[in-house]
């Protein structure tokens, strides 16, 4: 079983870095599963780009291998894999070749009205705006053109601006769709729904009734093949500044007018300009992982012996509005750790006064967790009574709703963030995409 599903029109989908990790891992992948389960129609292309001298028939087996290693091959059917094939196409290419791009020019066509055009360009943040610039001189950008970039957004506040200008001289805005993967999982998205369709939550969802939040996304990975590149950020660059701060986001910013892009991150802008100033002495802990068992410490995997780049960060995070003062929002990601989970949890405070001073048993929190991975759900902790004759004896208990088997049975396929956010490129939704500011105002606070 598989969620219910909105079909887009067909859609040229061009793929910068197409023989890549993440276009093999995600995009790939992504795409199949969309077509297969309906959505993305048979006359939709995807043109793979790539310095990699391939043809049209060595891209198609470079993405049949891709399916075979990452998608379970129960979710594969032969008909469907096809199908996905089929829309592959691919052009070797340099940035700096005029030839190469006139030869994209030819194989994407006229930019015809009601056919959505997007350039994902999965590559180092240096050939941003280069291959935007190549993209407006070529004239394939047309009118409605799309441009889809990955963090990193800079490596700080100037790095991020100049990053948003050279993406800014080509595209509009609307037309830059900046993706933090974390905000495609089902129970991001849910976080909205949770709090701002239901009465229950809304109104306890303040300094008055909340003691303290925690955001945890925790690996039990280190860095492996990214240690040049993750010893020059550390943590809280690579996932403080973007996944951290996007989650806290969700989970403090006030109720947007309307669920449309800019409603949504006008109020996310907001809370990250109301975060308070950290105090790093008192406020952040930073660490790296050691040497365990078959397992070597932060230092040998990235071969720096006196590198100082945190592989473990957990800081304490205050929003300083007149819903949050005084709530302490506690931040904490890591490598090496002892279990791969990403959570939210809303931790509400204890009664004003209590009644059962002489009953047995002990009260717990009022906690509501929402889980991102693994097995995405929602966990409410209460007090409730230990049945049985034996007096007032308390206990904690929870209900615990996994979305799979309470939404779909047991049968239901969550789908991976790619596949939502890919296809909200297509159909133009940005509500999940940081804006320029969002990433300059998160850089400036870090």
């Amino acid at each position: 079983m598989v969620a219910r599903i909105v079909p887009v029109d067909p859609f040229d989908l061009v793929v910068f870095g197409a023989t890549g990790d993440l276009a093999r891992r995600k995009l790939i992948p992504a795409l199949y599963h969309r077509l297969h389960d309906g959505q993305m129609p048979d006359a939709a292309r995807l043109i793979g780009v790539a310095r990699a001298g391939l043809d049209a028939d060595g891209f198609r087996r470079l993405a049949a291998e891709a399916l075979e290693e990452f998608v379970p091959a129960a979710e594969i059917d032969a008909e469907s894999r096809r199908r996905f094939l089929a829309t592959l196409d691919y052009l070797p290419l340099d940035v700096a070749d005029e030839g190469g791009w006139q030869r994209l020019a030819e194989m994407l066509g006229p930019d015809l009205p009601g056919r959505p055009r997007a350039f994902y360009l999965s590559v180092a943040p240096r050939f941003f705006g280069p291959i935007a610039e190549r993209i407006a001189a070529a004239g394939i950008g047309g009118a409605h053109g799309r441009v889809v970039v990955e963090k990193p957004f800079g490596h700080d506040l100037a790095s991020a601006r100049a990053l948003n200008q050279s993406l800014a001289r080509h595209f509009d805005e609307r037309r830059i769709y900046r993706i933090d993967h974390y905000l495609g999982k089902e129970t991001v998205q849910n976080l909205m729904a949770l709090r701002f369709a239901n009465a229950l939550f809304e109104p306890l969802w303040n300094a008055h009734h909340v003691d303290h939040v925690q955001i945890t996304v925790a690996e039990t990975v280190g860095v492996g093949g990214r240690g040049p590149y993750y010893d020059g950020v550390g943590a809280m660059r690579d996932m403080v500044q973007n996944h951290l701060l996007q989650l806290l986001c969700l989970t403090a910013m006030e109720p947007p007018a309307l669920l449309r892009p800019d409603d949504v991150r006008d109020e996310k802008l907001k809370v990250l300009r109301a975060l308070a100033p950290v105090d790093g002495a008192r406020d952040v802990v930073r660490g790296q992982y050691g040497a365990g068992a078959g397992s070597c410490a932060y230092a040998e995997d990235v071969a720096e012996p006196d590198s100082r780049t945190e592989s473990f960060v957990a800081m304490r995070v205050e929003v300083a509005n007149w819903r949050w003062s005084g709530v302490p929002f506690y931040l904490r990601t890591g490598k090496r750790l002892r279990a791969r989970m990403s959570e939210i949890a809303v931790t509400f405070r204890d009664p004003p006064h209590s009644i059962f001073a002489r009953a047995s048993g002990r009260a717990g929190h009022n906690v509501l967790a929402i889980r991102l991975q693994p097995d995405e759900g929602i966990t409410l902790s209460m007090t409730v009574k230990d049945p049985g004759p034996g007096g007032m004896r308390l206990t904690p208990a929870e209900l615990d709703m996994t979305f799979a088997e309470q939404l779909g049975g047991g049968g239901l396929r969550m789908p991976d963030a790619y596949e939502r956010l890919v296809m909200d490129v297509i159909r133009g939704d940005q509500t999940l995409f940081m804006r320029g500011d969002e990433v300059e105002a998160a850089w400036a606070w870090i």
